[in-house]
């Protein structure tokens, strides 16, 4: 397989996972995140950083916004690595206050097979 077909099929499956990893944060679906988060994850969120089975049990709680939206992500492919750039807005549900959030997630392909392995997130209130 070349280059260019490879890096094609990477984006479009980083970009899906991308998607996959706004939608199933909104939906509190720890169950999607089990299946593309290395068991080695780790995500960093101001003051404070969990693991894989932390963020799961985290995520599985009713989430305290409502209507995540992907403004933007650039993703670049560095060999085997892979980093997400985006910004997201929300709307928070105690006080409906708009909010926007920085995001960088970190993916590594291992075995054939795209996984998250860092996020770090500047998300108030999130």
């Amino acid at each position: 397989m070349n280059d260019t077909k490879q890096s094609a099929e990477d984006l479009a499956i980083l970009e899906q996972l991308n998607l996959d990893y706004v939608n199933a944060d909104q939906a509190s679906d720890a169950k999607r995140f089990s299946e593309f988060l290395a068991e080695d994850f780790i995500v960093q969120t101001p003051g404070v950083t969990r693991d894989l089975e932390e963020y799961l049990e985290y995520i599985a709680k009713p989430r305290p916004f409502r209507d995540l939206t992907l403004r933007e992500a650039r993703i670049r492919i560095l060999g085997d690595v892979a980093l997400i750039h985006g910004t997201a807005t929300y709307t928070m549900i105690a006080d409906g206050a708009d909010k926007e959030a920085l995001y960088t997630d970190v993916y590594q392909k291992r075995e054939g097979v795209w996984y998250c392995v860092s996020a770090c997130a500047i998300a108030p209130g999130a």
